[in-house]
């Protein structure tokens, strides 16, 4: 039996639903004066703790409840209002107490036997809380809500920007976005409780009218009362239960001003207003100059003037005696700045960065930004696929840029841009021509190819006609995955290749300083994985790598070109095994014995750096076949297979008219590799 009393008492769920109901019935059902006069000392009392809470905040968003806090109080008001007016037009003509003590004594002793003086000092408490405290905080709350959701978007990049640049970890960025939602939601539901404050005034201004002109008919004809009884009785109850509602209300009214004109003052509202207004020493002087200067004008009462000047005084010769240290600007001062400090700072530059019109920020932004997530899976997969990390990727507004135009810097140097729609879908057409639906013709910005801006009911529309469909988020997400498949090789710095090396395993480290630096520089290794990473070979098997660079070092070979080689044939397993196609095989265009001759004797400089030196002729005749060739048969992905001796320089030629194409040596095809040739080059 107790455990379940315990269910309905203050501050469980059943409780509050019970307290709820309650206040609702108090709108039907009469109330005894007893239970009245309870009802309304809980209302002064809340309003009064209500008022101290806001008082002794440290932060606005530590009330997050005041918005509904606002609204159970008005409820309650309202219906002790509605119950007071019932037991005033009942019962009204039985005495003072007909609507109970409570209201007899805000009747009596407030209004000093004087119903116009009440009457006065109810109109002016409620053009007070009405015209000056509602008003003012129901503004207030509105520009706080509307700045809260203006800054949102950029609050959220900076929080995103902080994880991606791992400042912060997934934990406190959550936190913060958490916090962020709190306070726009905390912002625009004191916007939308304030009108409740607003609505309370007008209802007591409706309420007190209508008892006074029902009383006084009800005195008259029911009751047989004069006309002066019936405007006194009635109007003293009347203007009694006004001033026992408008009160509360007024005190309830100043705690939401307080709480939404708090803002960013730190601390309670005593420390604050204290250490603002007294912190210095000088305005406190001043103020009491100017009251002795009052105290001496004629016709002025000098007495309260000379008290002030006196307090007033006394203070700001402690507070020059006794300054706060949070208002020494020596103290500021005091602390030694670097010089170069914003210099330095300046100088950093953000190895990737991804600018945003304004009309972009919501793929960047809220609760689920597409594109932060989308960015980082693209870290994930390409250091799942190619062994390297990349760097951070910051994003930022940039109001140069078109609404919906984006911008991506690598090393601060615009490598690829773009426009997006952030609102409409990508339709692109996999045999390479235009979608046959209605929507914005545009060009997809990673690869060129021609493409169609839909409206998303449009979707399975395109779906149906074999048509590729992607948001604006995968748009951009892939335009940047392309771009940095293509400078990889410029990514990797040497910091990120010493990285590389520490971070492997135990078993690994004595390799390590076999290399390092006895046979070979980390800048050595650095440019050996540029240029695996430059033909996008993976380097995530970087031990196998190494002893490729070991074996190379102990052969004699001193050119980054031999080495690799030698280390592109230990990765030939990994290789084949990239270039193969769905079914396994590796489907190769060899070069003919013509042209492997051809290239050969075209060979010059030293040995460990042979350059090609062709006829331009013979070259162009060699590429136009190339293209030929591989455009017949460029829906199977074959790769071209050479000599090692000219797999290097041949490399270097077609990567300049089709970069996508691979060049393996024979030396770089793996002997259980299934290979099928599909022409001769």
């Amino acid at each position: 039996m107790l455990q379940q009393l315990r269910r309905y008492t203050p501050g469980t769920d059943l409780g509050l639903a019970a307290g709820v109901f309650c206040l609702l019935s108090l709108l039907i059902l009469p109330l005894p004066t007893l239970l009245l006069d309870l009802g309304l000392s809980v209302s002064i009392t809340a309003s009064v703790l209500v008022l101290m809470v806001a008082l002794l905040l440290e932060k606005p968003l530590d009330f997050t409840s005041f918005p509904q806090l606002l609204l159970l109080t008005t409820l309650l008001r309202l219906s002790l209002n509605v119950a007071t007016t019932r037991l005033i037009l009942s019962h009204g003509s039985e005495g003072p107490t007909a609507a109970g003590h409570v209201v007899a004594a805000f009747g009596g002793f407030l209004m000093g036997g004087d119903v116009v003086i009440g009457l006065i000092l109810f109109l002016i408490l409620l053009v007070v809380n009405f015209m000056v405290i509602t008003k003012g905080s129901g503004r207030i709350a509105e520009v706080a809500a509307r700045f809260s959701l203006d800054a949102m978007p950029g609050k959220q990049m900076a929080i995103d920007a902080d994880l991606n640049a791992g400042l912060i970890n997934e934990k406190t960025a959550r936190a913060r976005r958490r916090q962020l939602e709190e306070e726009s939601g905390f912002y625009g539901a004191m916007d939308g409780a304030a009108k409740f404050v607003r609505g309370d005034a007008i209802a007591g201004l409706l309420i007190t009218s209508v008892n006074i002109v029902g009383g006084l008919g009800i005195g008259i004809v029911r009751h047989g009362m004069g006309l002066g009884d019936a405007a006194t009785t009635f109007t003293t109850l009347t203007v009694g239960d006004g001033l026992v509602t408008q009160i509360p209300a007024l005190l309830v009214s100043t705690a939401a001003g307080i709480v939404v004109t708090k803002g960013g003052i730190d601390g309670p509202a005593d420390r604050a207003l204290i250490g603002q207004l007294g912190g210095g020493w000088k305005p406190l002087a001043l103020a009491a100059a100017a009251a002795s200067l009052l105290a001496l004008l004629p016709g002025l009462p000098s007495l309260p003037f000379l008290a002030l000047a006196t307090l007033v005084g006394s203070g700001a010769y402690y507070r020059r005696r006794h300054p706060l240290r949070a208002a020494e600007p020596e103290t500021v001062m005091a602390a030694p700045v670097p010089a170069e400090a914003p210099i330095a700072e300046s100088m950093r530059i953000d190895v990737i960065r991804v600018e945003l019109g304004y009309g972009l920020l919501p793929i960047a932004s809220g609760d689920q930004p597409k594109l932060t997530e989308q960015i980082r899976t693209l870290r994930r997969s390409i250091a799942t696929e190619m062994g390297f990390v990349l760097p951070a990727v910051r994003i930022q507004d940039n109001l140069e840029l078109g609404a919906e135009q984006y911008r991506i810097r690598i090393k601060e140097i615009e490598a690829g841009s773009g426009e997006l729609r952030p609102l409409m879908l990508l339709a692109m057409d996999p045999a390479g021509g235009r979608p046959d639906l209605p929507g914005e013709p545009t060009r997809e910005p990673a690869f060129g190819l021609p493409a169609l801006w839909i409206d998303p009911a449009q979707r399975e529309a395109a779906l149906l006609r074999n048509c590729t469909v992607v948001d604006a988020p995968s748009v951009l997400a892939t335009h940047l995955t392309e771009l940095v498949r293509d400078m990889m090789p410029e990514l990797l710095s040497y910091a990120e290749t010493q990285k590389l090396l520490d971070d492997l395993p135990r078993e690994h480290q004595k390799l390590v300083a076999d290399l390092v630096p006895s046979l070979i520089s980390v800048g050595g290794i650095q440019r050996v994985l540029q240029a695996l990473l430059g033909e996008r070979v993976s380097i995530r098997d970087l031990p196998t790598i190494l002893e490729g660079v070991h074996e190379a070092c102990v052969g004699g070979a001193r050119s980054v070109a031999a080495t690799t080689a030698i280390v592109r044939a230990r990765l030939a397993r990994q290789i084949c095994d990239s270039h193969a196609g769905p079914d396994g095989v590796l489907r190769l265009i060899p070069l003919s014995p013509e042209w492997e001759t051809i290239f050969t004797e075209s060979l010059a400089g030293p040995a460990e750096d042979r350059q090609l030196a062709i006829a331009p002729s013979r070259l162009a005749d060699f590429l136009k076949r190339f293209r030929d060739l591989f455009e017949t048969h460029g829906s199977e992905n074959p790769v071209l297979l050479t000599g090692p001796a000219i797999r290097a320089p041949l490399r270097a030629v077609i990567e300049r008219i089709r970069p996508a194409t691979p060049v393996l040596a024979q030396s770089e095809i793996f002997s259980r590799a299934r290979i099928r040739t599909v022409a001769t080059l």
